[in-house]
Order: C-alpha cells, then structure tokens, then sequence
C-alpha cells in the first residue's frame, strides 16, 4: 500500500507539473513579445490568468470561490490575502477580474524566463531591503493612480505556520489603503498550503482548494491613526477565516458538501 501511495503521488505530482508549466512554455513566445511595451501590458497579464485557469483546472481539485464583495469593476480596491503556498498568485489571477498588479518577493524575478516577465509587469520587493521596500512603495502609489487593482500580501512572506496561524501584518497596504481612500478587501485562501507546501520540496498533494474574497471595509474618512486598528480588523477576519476552516477539515471536508448563494463553483 505504501509503494502504491508513493507511486500514485509521485504520477500525480508529475501531471499538476506538467500541466502548469505547459501553457506558460506555449504562450511564453507571446509574452516575450508583448511584455516589451507597457501599453500591452493588460494583454500579458490576460495570458497569466488563462495560464492559471488552465492549470487549475486541469489540476483535476474542486475550487470553490467565496464572493462577499459585490465587486464594482469601476471602483479601486487593495486586495489583502494570507500568503501559504506559491499558488496563492495563480489563485488570485484565476478569481480576481481585472489588471491586477501584485506586490511580490524579489525571488520571483529571479525564476527562469518568467522571471523578467514579472520583473517588468507586478511589482518586486526585497523586505529585507528598506530602499527596495521604499522603491515598492512608490510603485505601488503610481500603479494605484494608472486604476490597476492592488494585490498585497501583508504579511510579506509565507510563514512556517501558513494555514494555521498568521504573521504579523505589514503596514504598507493599509497605509496605501488611507492614503488613497480605498477599499480593503480581506482575503482568505484556507487550503493552498494543503495543496501545495512550501516545505520539504515540490510536494503537490490532491485537495479542494477554496478562496474567500470578504466584506470591503472601507477607509472613506480614516487617518493614519486607524492605521492599527484597521489592520487588526483585516488580520482578525483572515485568522478566524482560517481557523473556521481548520475544523471543517477535521470534519472531512464538510464544507464542500454546503450549497451557498454566495458561492460559486470556480472549477
């Protein structure tokens, strides 16, 4: 039986490789094209998403998509997920609709061919670095003022105890958030970890993925004052999110056996 489960993982691992590394390699020639020009820019970002959607959906998990947001394509919102596991972009891409721009690690940059892509189309950051994080910043700011939607993980990198407990929060999203008068959106990503950990190795391990897109809250009025309580009150609905869900796995997945009008089958 252990040779068995050995066997199948490793045939499961190779087929969720392949199929994500597939569609980037068949439209990267695109990309590489498109990327040298920024007013093509919203047209490579369409690509990541398909690219995402593809492999999400050839990944052969349920995705269950949670909107508590009535999104307003004409409104700007600073998007605030749990960081666990490198899918959380591809997640992010295949459910938020838009030209998103992401904040991620400088890491990013440095992966093979995809790297420059990113380098050049979302925003990279080195927090070890306060010029690189200050640099981010006011990308950020001039991102936000050409209408992009912002993606922001706050708590800056994957923790060793993603999916079960969160990471102190970063001001920079809810200080961009004051700053412009923006909307938060909390989001809540529960099973990613699960899925794919960022432990031990490329470890893909079958399991319904699910993305809880919260309430906005909105900053119409605050300072910089509320700046602690407003991120608080973002970390509190993310962390109760996800310890929500930690028992419903205990519980064997009872949550994807629940029909809700607010919920949505993303695959």
């Amino acid at each position: 039986m252990k040779a068995i489960k050995y066997l199948s993982h490793r045939i499961y691992t190779t087929w969720c490789v392949t199929w994500f590394v597939m569609p980037f390699v068949v439209t990267y020639p695109l990309q590489a094209f498109l990327i040298r020009k920024k007013k093509w820019h919203r047209h490579v970002h369409s690509i990541n998403r398909f690219w995402s959607s593809s492999a999400l959906r050839m990944f052969l998990a349920p995705v269950k998509v949670e909107w508590h947001l009535p999104f307003n394509p004409k409104r700007q919102y600073i998007f605030t997920p749990n960081h666990s596991s490198y899918l959380d972009i591809p997640l992010l891409l295949h459910t938020i609709p838009g030209f998103l721009n992401f904040v991620g690690k400088s890491a990013l940059c440095k992966v093979p061919l995809w790297g420059p892509i990113y380098e050049q189309l979302y925003i990279s950051v080195d927090r070890r670095s306060a010029i690189s994080s200050a640099k981010s910043y006011i990308q950020s700011q001039r991102s936000l003022a050409e209408g992009r939607n912002l993606v922001i993980f706050p708590e800056g990198t994957i923790p060793e105890t993603a999916g079960e407990e969160l990471l102190k929060f970063k001001d920079g999203p809810f200080k961009l958030a004051i700053e412009k008068q923006l909307p938060v959106v909390p989001v809540t990503m529960p099973y990613n970890h699960k899925f794919l950990p960022d432990v031990g190795g490329l470890k893909v391990r079958w399991h319904p993925l699910k993305i809880v897109l919260h309430e906005p809250i909105e900053t119409t009025g605050m300072t910089l004052q509320d700046l602690p309580l407003l991120k608080e009150k973002v970390y509190q609905i993310i962390q109760s999110e996800i310890t929500k869900h930690n028992k419903t796995y205990v519980n064997g997945y009872s949550d994807y056996k629940e029909n809700s009008t607010l919920s949505k089958a993303g695959v």
